[in-house]
């Protein structure tokens, strides 16, 4: 594949991993800085105003955090369409400026309510479109052998920000006077280096395989060229070339095929209809766990469980991103392929469930009187982001990229991404209602059990995929779904598990179908 060059292959990673910072300092600094005293005076979220109606000020309180997620539902499917029909390049610039022209709303929406929650709107709507673009664009730049560290790195970009966010919050508290600045400056931050991402984007080329499905081949060669910091007559760059054309050539052909033949197919074929329920029921059990309400309402839980003070608590939040970020680094770049798919969700689950069991005890016949249970349950939250990090918060995205043959997985991949969305809106929205409503140990009770749920269900439906040829996943689901668990390959061309281990593919013409 020849030697990577630094110009414009790396500023492509940075520029295109960057594209996960919306998401992350969402879920991390803007959750924290709604708990900032001064955010909460200019949106009337102070418990004293709300003393005899505690699920009243919970619905505003989660209105604000969900309406952002619930922008990036639909900003998700918006850009599945973009993708092809202007390019890699500009849908991402398109959503880097919708996002910031919402960020910037949002920081000058001075304590008006409803305009601060059409701006989390049209906020989310480039920030989930960019949760489409950015991973796409990265694993269609990279060279196959290291494409899942590439693509990985949008997540610890992503992770990386979550952390910072609370740690930016603390700051702000700590050094400034209490003023409507504090919240501003948080919120803001975000816009540098995604400002700088979006610059950088105009230094990149178009991605490689959006501009072969166009028939602009010249161009295609020229991008492949600058990427790999090789001439255009190198042997192994127009081996590279050849491979995308005959890629592109595919998707051209699956391209006729109109959306309702395609998702007729995946949904009337029993194969096909096996590995989409399984993703649709990977997101579903994912996020109704706990998922992500529990990251944007971290600094209220921590303080539920006995973490003294708005500042320790920002603190301690931070101190749950960075434990999010350290084990799903280990996981994205060691464990998945060490341990298996089916054994890190299981474990992951297995984990949230017992915290979550726990979490149900303290609050319902403990509470924080007694200092080694609270001490506890400060530790509970943090084996619960070891488990959540090991198991359904990236394993989802995975399947859906390995499970779907070529002519269904874009739309597989936009419909379940889409639902993912909407289930996370869902979660951040009733989570403090939740939380308000049913004294706190109902909602761990449900999502304890839930956690039993998708330990029963996805143990017995989604089988192992570490090292099954892309071709040949139809195989692990011919049988009944609750059977599909224990499916395994009746047997293996050795080729095959040298490319698996490697982390490389066979040519496009010895395989089936085309990764991309």
């Amino acid at each position: 594949m020849g030697k990577m060059p630094p110009p414009f292959y790396l500023l492509a990673i940075v520029a295109l991993s960057f594209g996960g910072i919306p998401k992350g300092y969402d879920e991390g600094g803007f959750s924290a800085s709604v708990t900032l005293p001064a955010f909460k005076n200019d949106y009337n979220l102070n418990k004293a105003n709300w003393a005899h109606n505690a699920t009243g000020l919970a619905n505003r309180t989660a209105n604000i955090s969900s309406f952002g997620v619930l922008g990036a539902a639909f900003g998700a499917l918006i850009a599945y369409f973009l993708n092809d029909k202007i390019g890699r390049l500009w849908s991402y610039r398109l959503a880097i400026l919708i996002w910031a022209s919402g960020i910037l709303m949002q920081v000058f929406s001075s304590g008006i309510f409803g305009f601060l929650l059409f701006a989390r709107i049209w906020g989310g709507l480039g920030a989930g479109g960019l949760t489409v673009v950015a991973p796409l664009f990265l694993s269609e730049i990279a060279p196959t052998r290291v494409r899942g560290m590439i693509v990985s790195m949008y997540m610890v970009v992503l992770l990386t920000f979550l952390a910072l966010g609370f740690f930016v919050n603390y700051a702000v508290s700590k050094t400034m006077a209490t003023s409507r600045a504090q919240w501003q400056i948080v919120q803001a931050i975000p816009l540098i280096p995604v400002g700088f991402a979006f610059l950088s984007s105009f230094l990149i080329p178009e991605s490689p395989r959006w501009l072969a499905t166009r028939g602009r081949d010249e161009e295609c060669l020229a991008a492949l060229a600058r990427l790999r910091g090789l001439s255009c007559d190198d042997p192994s760059l127009v081996a590279e070339h050849e491979r995308v054309q005959m890629e592109a050539n595919t998707m051209v052909e699956m391209g006729k095929s109109s959306l309702l033949e395609t998702a007729k197919e995946c949904l009337t074929s029993p194969n096909l209809r096996s590995r989409f329920l399984l993703a649709t029921m990977m997101h579903t059990v994912a996020q109704w766990t706990g998922g992500n309400g529990i990251t944007y309402y971290i600094s209220d839980i921590f303080q539920y469980a006995g973490v003294k003070g708005p500042q320790t608590s920002l603190i301690t939040s931070g101190a749950y991103g960075l434990v999010k970020l350290f084990v799903t680094m280990i996981f994205a770049w060691g464990l998945i392929d060490k341990l298996g798919r089916r054994r890190c969700f299981i474990t992951g689950l297995v984990l949230q469930g017992a915290t979550h069991i726990y979490m149900a005890i303290y609050f319902g016949a403990i509470g924080q009187g007694n200092r080694h249970a609270s001490d506890a349950a400060i530790a509970s939250v943090f084996i619960y982001a070891t488990g959540w990090s090991l198991g359904l918060c990236t394993i989802p995205y995975i399947y859906g990229a390995e499970i779907f043959p070529t002519k269904v997985r874009s739309f597989a991949y936009a419909t379940t991404m889409g639902l993912h969305w909407f289930w996370q809106f869902a979660v951040v929205r009733v989570t403090p209602v939740m939380l308000a409503a049913l004294d706190k140990w109902g909602a761990y009770v449900f999502w304890a059990s839930i956690c039993t749920i998708g330990i029963i269900v996805l143990g017995l439906w989604a089988p192992e995929t570490k090292g099954v040829p892309l071709e040949r996943m139809d195989e692990l689901f011919e049988g009944p779904w609750y059977k599909c668990g224990k499916a395994r390959l009746a047997h293996q061309d050795p080729s095959d598990a040298m490319y698996a281990a490697k982390g490389e593919e066979k040519s496009s013409i010895e395989q089936h179908e085309v990764r991309v």
